[in-house]
């Protein structure tokens, strides 16, 4: 239901105008996957690359994570499937770190792989040492996240504000140099505002952007009411804004023969028996029903989990 996250384009770069990053994301990717010795075009007579950048391995335990980092959540399952590459070919893409005061290093790029590394139980990684500044650092992974990795909505929503905040800049500037609108950037800074219930939901995938819009409309307990019956009954976008708009329509109507406006059906029997089918078999099961039809959806997270709901469904 909800709608796969488009990466940002070219303009993010130009917000910080920084002179030094000339390249896509994709063609920094496919040059950090080059053979680092191989780059002799790039480096200095002592070893160095020509603009101060080191190439040295680093043990993982003076590395910290990039407290400017907008991601939040790192898939488990993505991240094992990554150390299990590591601990067979090796980690073929540095990471990029900067050098703190106390000798220690801090991420700029790269804490997926780093965060593998350390599963794959390599004592020392290969890592690009740079010399960058805290707005750079911050750039630099705001554009490596928001480029090359699917961010939650929150995720980027908290990004935006960050770089408000951090940047004291206004919604029209950063629209102007994302090359979105300003009341995209507005609607989505509005999600960080939504009830945690509704917040959940839409982490999860469960909710659309475009259902957390409508639901901002709504005080915080109605906004998770009425985010259930949105993944009970699978409602389209178009549905949930009819359905805010009858909620905030005032009953004005007198007398003792009114009639009730009508309330959005909460199928309860469904959530009812989702949530028994999810104690049963130990996942999320949705049930979804309208006019007497439906479907039952259960979900697996690995291939583990699903030869298990395999073998219950079989018995």
């Amino acid at each position: 239901m909800a709608q796969k996250h488009q990466g940002l384009g070219r303009g993010f770069e130009e917000f910080f105008q920084r002179t030094d990053i000339t390249e896509s994301p994709s063609e920094k990717h496919d040059r950090d996957l080059e053979d680092p010795h191989e780059k002799h075009d790039h480096k200095t007579g002592d070893g160095k690359f020509t603009d101060g950048t080191s190439l040295k391995m680093v043990e993982l335990t003076l590395i910290r994570p990039n407290r400017n980092q907008p991601r939040t959540h790192f898939d488990d399952k993505a991240l094992d499937e990554l150390a299990k590459s590591i601990k067979q070919v090796g980690l073929l893409q540095p990471i990029v770190v900067t050098q703190t005061d106390d000798g220690e290093y801090e991420l700029v790029m790269g804490e997926r792989r780093w965060r593998a590394a350390q599963r794959a139980g390599l004592p020392e990684i290969p890592a690009l040492v740079r010399h960058t500044d805290t707005q750079d650092m911050l750039r630099d992974a705001l554009l490596e996240n928001l480029h090359r990795v699917q961010l939650n909505p929150l995720e980027e929503a908290a990004a935006y504000q960050q770089m408000m905040d951090d940047f004291r800049c206004t919604q029209d500037e950063v629209a102007r140099r994302v090359q979105r609108s300003r009341s995209y950037i507005a609607n989505t800074i509005r999600l960080m505002k939504l009830a945690p219930g509704a917040q959940s939901l839409l982490l999860e995938g469960s909710l659309s952007s475009g259902h957390a819009r409508a639901l901002l409309s709504l005080p915080g307990q109605e906004q998770e009411s009425l985010a259930q019956q949105i993944v009970a009954e699978d409602l389209s976008v178009r549905q949930t804004e009819e359905a805010v708009k009858l909620a905030l329509t005032p009953d004005t109507a007198e007398g003792p023969e009114q009639k009730s406006r009508p309330q959005p059906s909460i199928d309860t029997q469904a959530q009812e028996e989702s949530t028994k089918l999810s104690n049963t078999y130990g996942t999320k099961v949705k049930i979804r029903r309208k006019a007497g039809r439906g479907t039952i959806s259960l979900s697996f997270r690995d291939d583990d989990e699903f030869a298990h709901l395999l073998e219950l469904l079989n018995r």
